[in-house]
C-alpha cells in the first residue's frame, strides 16, 4: 500500500515571477488556449518578406503619423508666413501649409519625421504590389484564400487612397495640382459627378473645406480600415495555414518551416528594426517632397515637372496620352471621354482583372480542391506572360507621365513620346506576353533537360583513346523531387455539339468558351518525362564513361562532349580540344 507524503511548507519552491504573470493574465484572457500558435511553423523563403515589409512600414507610419497629428494644421483659412525659411517670409498661405513649413524648420526633428512618413508610405505600397505579383504568379490566390486575395486587393486600393490624400494634405503647389486633376476625374464621372464634386469640395473647387475633410479621412476613416483588413488577413492567414514551394517532404496537408516561438518571432523582430533602420537612413539622406521649393497653391498656377508620387503615375500618364475626346448626348449632356475612359474606365478594368482573376482561373479548370503547394512561376507560362504583360502596360503608362520631364532631360519632343506611349500600351504588353511565355517554356525545357541528362558541371575529362568530354552529374534528389513534382493541369476536353442520341448540347456554347480558354490558359506546357525516360536516364548517368559520384551516393555523369549531353558527329572532342576547367560552380535553382 502506497502513501503519499505532502511536502513542508518550507521545502516548497514559490514559481517565478513570470510564470506568476501569465496565470494572471490566463485567469482573465485565457492566453493559454492560444498555445497552438506557439509551435506553428513558418516557412523560410525570401519572397516571404515582402508582406512583412508593408507590415512594419504600416507600423512606422501610425507612429510617425501620430507624432505629426501634434503639430499639423489642418485649415485652410489664409495666414502670412513669418518662419524662419525666409524666401516664403510674408507670402499669404494656408495654415495647412504653413504648419507644414514650421514642422519642417521650426520643430525639431520635424523634417526627419515628415520624410520618414512620406517614405514609409512609398515603401509600403510598392512592397504591397510585388506581395500581391509574387502572390499571382506562384498561384496562393487559389482555394481556399480567394476572400484573401480580395481582402489584399481591397487593401492596396485603399492604401493608394490614403497615400493621394496624405500627399495632399500640405496644400502646396504640386499637392494642389493633384487635387486640381482629382477634381476634375471626379466631375467627368457621369451622372453622380458633380454630387461627388460637392461632397468632397463643399462647394466650387478649392473651396475651404477640402483639407480638413481630407484631414479627418486620412487621420480616422482610412487608417481604421487599413488595421481592420490587415487584421483579418493576418487571421486568415494563421486559419488557412501559410503556403509553401514544392519540396520533400512538404505536401498539401502539412508546413515546413520554423515555429512561431523562438525562431520566427525572434527573426521577425530583427527584421523589423533592419526595416525601420533603412527608412530611416532614407529619410535622413533622401530629400522627398520639399513643399518649400514649389510654394503655396493658387488655383492661377502651376508649376513645369509636376509629377504625382510614383504610385499615382499611371494614372498621370493615361491621361496625358488620351487624345482629347468628347461628345454630346441628346438634351445637351456633354461625356468628356478624354478624361473619363483614361482616368475612370482603364483603372476600374484594370482593378476588376486583378481581383476577378482567382475566380476565372477556378471557372475555367473546374478545380475545387485546396491548394497549399505553390507553383513556380514558369509552371504557369500564361499566367506568367499576363502578369508581366500588365506590368508592362502600366510601367509604359507610368513614363508617359513623365513625358515633360523626359522630353526636357533627353532634348527629345514632347509629342513624339506622347505619341509612343499611344502606340507602346498596346504594342510593348503584347510583345511583353510572347517573350516572357517563350522564356517560361524555355526554362521547363531546360529542367526536363536537366533531369533526362544532368547538370552540366564545367569539368573536362579526357578519355582513354582521346576524346575530350564534359562531365555531367545527375540532379541530387531534392531537385529531381521538386522538378518531377510540377503540377501539370489539363486542358479541358472540347464539348460535343450533340449527345450520343442526337439531343443538342444546351450548354455547348458555355462549354467551348471554357474549353478554349483553358486552351490558352494551361496548353504548350512541356510534359515530365516518362517513367521510363527517367529510368533510362538514371541507368545512363550511372554507367556513362567519365562518371562522377553525385552527393546521394549515385555516379552522376553521362559523359558526352557537348554541352547538351550528346558526342559530337565526327568523333572528336566535344569542347574542340579546350583544356580541362575545374572549379566551376554548379548552378543553382532560382525561384
Amino acid at each position: 500500500m502506497s502513501t503519499t507524503e505532502r511536502a513542508p511548507n518550507s521545502a516548497r519552491t514559490e514559481p517565478p515571477k513570470g510564470e506568476r504573470v501569465a496565470d494572471w493574465v490566463d485567469g482573465r484572457l485565457g492566453i493559454y488556449n492560444l498555445r497552438f500558435l506557439i509551435r506553428k511553423a513558418f516557412p523560410d523563403h525570401w519572397t516571404f518578406m515582402f508582406g512583412e515589409i508593408a507590415l512594419y512600414s504600416f507600423i512606422i507610419l501610425i507612429l510617425t503619423g501620430i507624432w505629426l497629428t501634434m503639430f499639423f494644421d489642418p485649415s485652410m483659412s489664409e495666414t502670412a508666413y513669418h518662419g524662419s525659411h525666409v524666401p516664403l517670409q510674408g507670402i499669404p498661405m494656408s495654415r495647412a501649409y504653413e504648419s507644414t513649413l514650421r514642422i519642417s524648420f521650426d520643430v525639431r526633428g520635424g523634417l526627419f519625421i515628415r520624410q520618414l512618413h512620406h517614405w514609409s508610405a512609398l515603401v509600403m505600397i510598392a512592397t504591397l504590389c510585388i506581395h500581391m505579383l509574387r502572390h499571382f504568379l506562384t498561384g496562393s490566390f487559389r482555394r481556399p484564400r480567394e476572400v484573401n486575395w480580395l481582402i489584399g486587393f481591397v487593401l492596396l486600393v485603399v492604401v493608394t487612397l490614403e497615400g493621394f490624400i496624405g500627399y495632399s494634405l500640405p496644400d502646396d503647389l504640386l499637392s494642389g495640382t493633384g487635387l486640381r486633376i482629382a477634381e476634375g476625374v471626379t466631375l467627368a464621372i457621369p451622372v453622380v459627378g458633380t454630387y461627388l464634386t460637392l461632397f468632397l469640395f463643399g462647394g466650387e473647387y478649392p473651396g475651404t473645406d477640402v483639407i480638413p475633410r481630407f484631414y479627418s479621412i486620412h487621420i480616422l476613416l482610412i487608417p481604421g480600415i487599413i488595421l481592420a483588413l490587415v487584421t483579418v488577413h493576418l487571421i486568415l492567414v494563421v486559419v488557412h495555414k501559410h503556403t509553401q514551394f514544392r519540396g520533400p517532404g512538404r505536401t498539401e496537408n502539412n508546413v515546413v518551416g520554423h515555429p512561431l516561438m523562438p525562431v520566427y518571432t525572434a527573426k521577425a523582430g530583427g527584421f523589423f528594426f533592419l526595416v525601420f533602420g533603412v527608412l530611416s537612413v532614407m529619410a535622413g539622406i533622401a530629400q522627398i517632397n520639399p513643399v518649400w521649393t514649389y510654394g503655396p497653391y493658387r488655383s492661377d498656377q502651376i508649376s513645369q515637372g509636376s509629377q504625382p508620387d510614383w504610385y499615382m503615375g499611371f494614372l498621370e500618364g493615361a491621361l496625358r496620352a488620351m487624345p482629347a475626346w468628347e461628345f454630346v448626348l441628346p438634351g445637351g449632356y456633354t461625356v468628356n471621354m478624354g478624361v473619363l475612359l483614361p482616368a475612370v474606365i482603364l483603372p476600374t478594368i484594370m482593378m476588376a482583372v486583378v481581383a476577378l482573376w482567382p475566380f476565372l482561373e477556378a471557372w475555367v479548370t473546374g478545380d475545387k480542391r485546396e491548394h497549399h503547394l505553390l507553383d513556380r512561376p514558369r509552371e504557369r507560362p500564361t499566367r506568367t506572360a499576363f502578369a508581366i504583360a500588365f506590368v508592362s502596360f502600366y510601367l509604359v503608362l507610368f513614363f508617359g507621365g513623365a513625358n515633360d520631364i523626359l522630353a526636357e532631360r533627353f532634348h527629345l519632343s514632347l509629342n513624339s513620346i506622347t505619341y509612343a506611349v499611344r502606340v507602346g500600351v498596346f504594342v510593348v504588353p503584347a510583345v511583353t506576353y510572347i517573350v516572357t511565355k517563350r522564356i517560361c517554356l524555355g526554362l521547363q525545357r531546360r529542367d526536363r533537360d536537366k533531369l533526362l541528362h544532368g547538370r552540366e558541371t564545367g569539368r573536362i575529362k579526357r578519355l582513354p583513346h582521346g576524346e575530350f568530354v564534359e562531365v555531367h552529374a545527375r540532379l541530387d534528389r531534392q531537385q529531381e523531387y521538386t522538378l518531377l513534382s510540377r503540377d501539370i493541369p489539363a486542358v479541358l476536353p472540347a464539348p460535343a455539339a450533340q449527345d450520343d442520341e442526337g439531343v443538342p448540347n444546351p450548354n455547348a456554347r458555355k462549354q467551348m468558351l471554357r474549353h478554349r480558354v483553358s486552351r490558352w490558359l494551361h496548353g504548350d506546357q512541356i510534359p515530365h518525362p516518362t517513367p521510363q525516360e527517367m529510368r533510362h536516364a538514371v541507368e545512363h548517368l550511372g554507367h556513362a564513361p567519365g562518371a562522377l559520384p553525385s552527393s546521394n551516393g549515385h555516379a552522376a555523369s553521362n559523359g558526352h562532349g557537348s554541352p547538351n549531353g550528346h558526342g559530337s558527329s565526327n568523333g572528336h572532342a566535344g569542347n574542340g580540344g579546350r583544356p580541362a576547367v575545374e572549379g566551376r560552380e554548379s548552378d543553382q535553382e532560382v525561384h
